[in-house]
């Protein structure tokens, strides 16, 4: 997915000429923090809400001109450049430029959130299983081969390595709900699980037989 396909041409822009006083009531009307500046048709940079608070409301834009952001995303580049760019920065918003440096839009920071959401399959029902293990024992093979002899696929599968210990965390996604079964087979071959989330064969099994109890008790 990337950044042209998620920009909204039409989000407001502002211009070095125009006042603190219309950028902040931009910002009210579009509840975000930051603005896209530009300058004869390009990107200048974006402007803050406290640096605005800051000056003088009659003031122009150009006069907060030292403080501007110059963070922007290429239209070409990825949904997870954008996602690192908004993280880094705290941004509200994100500008979209071309090659020419011109603005093409700008991607607001919680519909980069929504996106993402969608990126890792959270749509998709399914299990959670966290792995972790030592980054020169990771096999995105035989973890495939493990979860699909319990009749499953991975449907997301995310690396990270954790600072403090050096372990790989392994984050599967499957499209199983019930998954003791895969729990049980990393288990079974030494994988260290962390933790695992979904509705388990036994969990499933006690509510059958409660439904039943409470069953024979209306009889």
């Amino acid at each position: 997915m990337l950044a042209s396909q998620l920009f909204n041409s039409n989000f407001p822009a502002i211009n070095l000429d125009d006042k603190l006083v219309f950028a902040l009531q931009l910002m009210d009307e579009y509840d975000v923090q930051h603005l896209p500046v530009l300058s004869e048709d390009k990107f200048a940079g974006m402007v803050t809400k406290d640096d605005l608070l800051d000056g003088d409301e009659q003031s122009i834009i150009a006069t907060v001109q030292s403080s501007f952001l110059h963070t922007s995303v290429k239209s070409e580049e990825h949904l997870l450049t954008a996602l690192k760019l908004v993280s880094d920065n705290e941004l509200s918003l994100l500008p979209v430029v071309n090659e020419q440096q011109e603005l093409v839009g700008s991607i607001l920071a919680k519909d980069i959130v929504h996106h993402f959401s969608h990126f890792v399959g959270n749509d998709e029902r399914g299990g959670v299983i966290v792995l972790e293990t030592d980054k020169r024992n990771f096999s995105f093979g035989e973890i495939n081969r493990l979860v699909e002899t319990n009749d499953a696929y991975i449907t997301q599968l995310n690396t990270y390595v954790e600072g403090d210990t050096g372990m790989l965390i392994i984050t599967v996604k499957v499209n199983k709900i019930e998954v003791s079964d895969i729990v049980a087979t990393f288990q079974r071959y030494e994988y260290s699980v962390r933790y695992f989330f979904g509705e388990e064969v036994y969990a499933n099994e006690l509510r059958e037989n409660y439904n039943h109890l409470l069953s024979y008790l209306n009889m």
